[in-house]
């Protein structure tokens, strides 16, 4: 009978799967299987050993290609082993790079398994992956039930079906913007953690309509493992078809089925058919994976009650509808004009300055971080002596303290930041280890794998009601409208001494999570005439530099991270 091993082990590029079976002598079927397809030179690799080594051979595709490995999203495949081969022949099945030799990920193959002969009839039958693909452009259904999030500017319209619940978001929402709409993570209450949502957006590269199935597991960025997460990401399936959309006059529609039956018990919540169910909705900016980043202020809270009966009809909960003049939706539709962009604060340079107080606060909205940066937030970043994301001017050969106090409870993502310095823009290489950036501080190898070493405390700033960024054209008058609170504990005392080799731009950055920091301009003295973007802030920064006095605890190293595959 076919026998069941354990799924891949995971080493790069995103390798992983599900329990793989060994159907026959010459057949392995591969679940669940993910890889992001950015090998330069990746197969499927079998051979003898303890674990890949270059020793081995190649392994065809499922369609019996020896092309590069494609990217896999949760598909299900089965391949052949070549010629003669047989499962006893092999010791690993490996997802391997032959040009730097390295194992993405494998699974070992037990000896003596006792597995039908390759008879050629032991194939499952696959079902292919649902991709939220757009169809063409469809006769949207009838939908006698409306109601408003987030002060009018999400409305969420939705029909009933046999099996499925059709659901239209409108939202007033720009470039780069999702709208996210689910069962909250709780019955009686509104409740993010534990919540089933749908990410919907215009992607405006692709020029298409997106809806992805998400699960939130944490109030942190999807690390892959934790956070708000796509639910492929986490080794599930995107419940959720994209029937098709448009942009008109600023509003963007996008119409989907959600299933109600068949779902992944682990990742999805059921739609009652017969009750109500509270939801949850918000909206907020992209990153970089085109994946939903912290929401800010545009979300139902915890004292906001909202609940629908998806199979009640004539609910009108929306007296103007936003989007009232669609006839048809297709894949591409209007775009509409941008929004009016506020004016972003002015970025602030430090320099002739020792000592480096490192928290975490908000990202200032639409005047904030994505605005200085031209990069989508989380919505945390960092701040440095009291700025936000300020550029830092060091020094090649002198030496700096970072007073760091980002977060160091490994048990919550969400307050755990630690702090390192990298010649990477995005940052986050504990999300992304094989990389190609280097790390000139805060990293730290233990048994061949890289570990953060400076987090301290948490401290962070907190929002007022009077915090509204669009309200200050400072931002030192917005600073005022924070609060800080810290957990109990230490700071984390982070000393760097400038490579006299260093590029003249690092940057300092979160080392769990993508986009937290900014700039650090190297130069070979502060008497030159170096021209940078931002305005001076040496004087009030100075107020810290009294700091420089404490006991300095932790060691400086030099960790350069080159994984070419």
């Amino acid at each position: 009978m076919p026998q069941t091993l354990p799924e891949f082990k995971r080493f790069a590029h995103g390798v992983r799967s599900g329990n793989v079976t060994i159907l026959d002598e010459k057949t392995i079927y591969i679940p669940n299987l993910h890889y992001d397809g950015e090998g330069p030179d990746a197969f499927f690799w079998v051979g003898n050993g303890t674990s890949p080594n270059p020793e081995g051979i190649k392994v065809a595709n499922e369609v019996g290609s020896f092309d590069l490995l494609r990217s896999y999203h949760g598909e299900d495949i089965e391949i052949q082993l070549p010629g003669d081969f047989t499962i006893h022949d092999i010791e690993y099945l490996s997802i391997w790079c032959i040009r730097y030799r390295e194992n993405f990920g494998h699974v070992i193959i037990p000896k003596n398994l006792q597995v039908p002969p390759a008879l050629g009839q032991t194939k499952l039958t696959t079902v292919p992956p649902r991709l939220p693909k757009v169809q063409d452009p469809v006769e949207p259904p009838t939908f006698s039930s409306c109601l408003e999030f987030l002060d009018g500017k999400l409305q969420v319209s939705w029909a009933p079906d046999t099996e499925s619940v059709i659901i239209k978001l409108s939202g007033r929402i720009k470039d780069n913007q999702y709208m996210a709409f689910g069962l909250s993570g709780a019955e009686d209450r509104s409740q993010m953690i534990n919540g089933d949502v749908t990410v919907a957006f215009h992607d405006v590269e692709t020029q298409q309509f997106v809806a992805e199935d998400y699960f939130l597991q944490a109030k942190s960025q999807c690390d892959g493992v934790n956070g708000v997460c796509p639910d492929r990401r986490l080794g599930g399936s995107n419940d959720v078809i994209v029937l098709g959309g448009r942009r008109h006059n600023g509003i963007t529609t996008i119409i989907y089925r959600k299933n109600i039956e068949n779902l992944d018990s682990r990742l999805d919540r059921p739609i009652s058919t017969t009750g109500y169910a509270n939801m949850i909705a918000a909206i907020g900016p992209l990153n970089q994976r085109k994946e939903a980043n912290y929401h800010g202020g545009d979300r139902t809270g915890p004292d906001e009650i909202r609940r629908i009966n998806f199979f009640q009809r004539d609910v009108l909960g929306c007296p103007v509808p936003l989007d009232k003049d669609i006839d048809a939706i297709s894949e591409k539709g209007e775009i509409a004009p941008e929004m009016k962009k506020l004016k972003p604060w002015d970025p602030m340079v430090l320099k002739n300055v020792d000592v480096f107080h490192v928290k975490i606060g908000p990202t200032g909205g639409d005047r904030g971080y994505t605005a200085i940066t031209g990069n989508p937030s989380w919505g945390l970043a960092f701040y440095v002596n009291d700025y936000l994301i300020p550029e830092l001017v060091l020094e090649r050969g002198k030496t700096y303290t970072f007073v760091v106090e980002t977060g160091n409870d490994q048990t919550n993502p969400a307050e755990y930041h630690p702090f390192y310095i990298t010649d990477s823009e995005e940052g986050g290489l504990g999300q992304n280890s094989d990389a190609q950036q280097v790390a000139y501080a805060g990293v730290a190898v233990v048994d061949g794998q890289y570990v953060p070493t400076a987090a301290g405390r948490h401290c962070r700033y907190v929002v007022g009601p009077n915090s509204k960024p669009e309200l200050y054209s400072r931002f030192e008058d917005y600073f005022k409208t924070l609060t800080l609170e810290c957990k109990d504990g230490n700071p984390h005392y982070l000393t760097f001494t400038v490579p006299a080799n260093a590029p003249d731009e690092l940057y300092y950055q979160c080392y769990t999570h993508t986009s937290l920091g900014w700039k650090i301009h190297i130069v070979d003295d502060h008497s030159g005439h170096h021209q940078f973007t931002g305005h001076a802030g040496a004087e009030r920064a100075a107020q810290h530099s009294g700091a420089s006095s404490l006991c300095l605890s932790s060691i400086i190293f030099l960790i350069f991270v080159r994984m070419w595959c």
